[in-house]
């Protein structure tokens, strides 16, 4: 796949992470179909979304998804990101392994085809080669796409591109790690310099840093309201209370909601041509998409942008 032709429709990519989890039957069906009429195309799951669940094992997401995909008869509409390398250890990144993997997430999305596939993870004990020519594999087996990077830092994506260039293999042309406004460490300067050189796409997870940047938590009792609470408690430290108040003030400015702010600075930092977020109900992903008709001004992005994050 030439340049990133993975990257279709609105400049949204809806997480997969809820659907067989919160987000199950007519309700998610209702969020995909919603998020397709808005002129959603890109989607984005993996083979251990919702492993974490007692009494999953991980696809059920992808489950949700190819029926979806089926039911509707959309399936070339639309470009399906999923990422494998979490459901074990090390041994994922085994050329047979990745096939295997691949085989069953294909199965499972009821689709000939992967539009990018990432390794889901670094395993810093392997040979980078080992990991590029794993997954040219997938390539070369006419049923992946494109490729992209899950949770890799600056010096292993570079190495993985290095590798691809001096041997002709597919490489890495995405890269997915956490980044938002108050956790923006696993996307430097180091990555953002790489990846803007090297026409990579960052489409980063945790948009909304689980849910705290929604403005819903903000004291013990928010927290206390629901799984993500802890999560959000944890980004609520250091400039997290900084980082709302600006928040607030662009959203007076503006009339747009906190998730529509959080999104719409994502895609003005370098590299990002697209973040990805999760929504639960039709009624979060129209929130969501207000993003996409909401342009900040540079004052309003310096003031969004903490020193440190």
């Amino acid at each position: 796949m030439s340049g990133h032709d993975f990257i279709a429709g609105i400049p949204l990519v809806l997480g997969g992470n809820v659907f067989g989890w919160t987000s199950k039957g007519d309700e998610a069906f209702a969020v995909l179909d919603a998020f397709y009429e808005a002129g959603g195309r890109m989607i984005d799951t993996a083979d251990v979304y919702s492993a974490w669940i007692p009494g999953h094992k991980g696809g059920e997401s992808e489950t949700v998804l190819g029926e979806w995909l089926t039911s509707r008869g959309v399936r070339a509409d639309m470009r399906i990101h999923t990422k494998t390398g979490m459901l074990g250890g090390a041994e994922l990144y085994e050329s047979a392994r990745v096939l295997q993997s691949l085989e069953v997430s294909l199965e499972r999305l009821q689709s000939d085809t992967i539009d990018l596939y990432y390794a889901h993870k670094d395993y810093p004990e392997l040979e980078i080669g080992a990991i590029v020519e794993a997954f040219d594999g997938a390539v070369r087996s006419g049923k992946v796409k494109a490729l992209g990077a899950s949770n890799f830092d600056a010096a292993r994506l570079g190495a993985a591109l290095d590798h691809a260039s001096a041997t002709g293999a597919e490489p890495f042309t995405a890269l997915q790690n956490e980044y938002n406004l108050v956790a923006r460490k696993a996307y430097g300067p180091d990555l953002q310099k790489l990846c803007t050189e090297r026409e990579i796409a960052m489409l980063p997870f945790f948009g909304l840093a689980s849910g705290y940047l929604t403005g819903k938590y903000r004291t013990e009792a928010d927290f206390a309201k629901s799984m993500r609470g802890g999560r959000a408690k944890e980004l609520s430290g250091g400039n997290g209370p900084q980082v709302l108040a600006a928040m607030d003030e662009v959203a007076a400015e503006t009339g747009a909601s906190l998730s529509a702010i959080a999104l719409a600075w994502l895609v003005r930092q370098p590299g990002i041509p697209a973040p990805i977020a999760s929504a639960r109900t039709v009624e979060q992903l129209r929130e969501l998409l207000e993003f996409t008709q909401l342009q900040l001004s540079d004052d309003q992005v310096a003031r969004l942008t903490p020193s440190a994050g």
